[in-house]
């Protein structure tokens, strides 16, 4: 494993009160100008000062090597002996820099997302990391069973790269607190696949998932299996955000629907360690998975538990 020096990066559906705060969010976000957005970016506005890169970071489990970049929160240099905990986010080339995004100009906006939340008083303060994917090697590394037709089926080495390259190099680069309390794991339509197949298979690692806009279709619907095989075996549930929107179409709500009663059947307790919404107007985009981010950061790390 290389190590690098940072650089600076260039519903429950008896919830409605976070879906009519999306909503809401969402809103007034269209009514500021597009100057005022921060996913509206100038191609050489400044960096955000807290996000960090490690370029190609290197794994002995794939092949690709791949951006790593790191948000630290507010205070991080003026409390020199604070640990915090860490998320962990597929797609992370989607997350902070307009410059690196799928559709460019639109990120997740997770930074200045994060220290709004946090400095409410919302939040407790963590460190959030990008994993960038590798472009035509996504699909492979996000899925956890090989499809006959799509291929696919290496989520298993994608878990390595993490758990075994990633999450000690984030350890010793920064100051993180260790165990699955306070290590997350985040991703958005097939990174939330992998993100909860790892889950599922890494409790004792990952105690906190971000669930948005799952694939939950991949190869015949195996991880609504998955979720059946392995559920009896894990002692201490992970605390669970799932989410999808009720603009991504039917078959895509009709699946989320489905793995969240598999979940509740499995022993996941509503509003506990389990938190579903069906956004109103929600589709499947990083504009739309960039609204979610706030109460999505509220319920896995809750100020009141720091």
């Amino acid at each position: 494993m290389s190590v690098q020096k940072p650089s600076k990066a260039p519903r429950r559906k008896g919830k409605p009160g976070l879906a009519t705060q999306i909503s809401a969010q969402a809103q007034f976000d269209s009514a500021l100008p597009d100057s005022a957005l921060p996913d509206s970016a100038a191609p050489d506005e400044p960096p955000h000062p807290r996000v960090h890169l490690h370029p190609q970071f290197h794994s002995r489990f794939l092949p690709d090597d791949r951006d790593v970049t790191v948000y630290l929160p507010p205070g991080y240099d003026e409390e020199p002996d604070r640990q915090y905990p860490v998320l962990y986010l597929q797609d992370g080339q989607n997350l902070f820099d307009p410059r690196t995004s799928f559709i460019p100009g639109r990120t997740w906006q997770v930074a200045n997302t994060a220290d709004a939340v946090i400095t409410s008083g919302g939040v407790e303060p963590l460190i959030v990391v990008g994993v960038a994917n590798t472009g035509e090697h996504r699909l492979a590394e996000y899925t956890p069973t090989r499809d006959w037709k799509m291929g696919g089926g290496e989520a298993h080495k994608y878990g390595d790269l993490l758990t075994q390259d990633l999450l000690p190099f984030i350890a010793s680069t920064y100051r993180v607190r260790s165990g699955p309390a306070s290590t997350g794991l985040g991703g958005s339509s097939l990174g939330a696949l992998v993100t909860l197949y790892l889950g599922l298979k890494h409790p004792d690692v990952y105690g906190k998932l971000a669930v948005m806009s799952p694939s939950v279709w991949w190869n015949h619907k195996s991880i609504v299996g998955y979720v059946n095989e392995t559920a009896s075996r894990i002692l201490h549930r992970s605390r669970i955000w799932l989410d999808v929107g009720d603009a991504e179409g039917r078959r895509t709500m009709a699946d989320t629907d489905l793995l969240d009663r598999r979940l509740l059947a499995s022993g996941w307790r509503p509003e506990r360690d389990l938190h579903y919404v069906r956004v109103p107007g929600g589709t499947h985009d990083e504009a739309a998975w960039a609204l979610r981010v706030a109460p999505m950061l509220r319920f896995l790390f809750p100020a009141e538990e720091a």
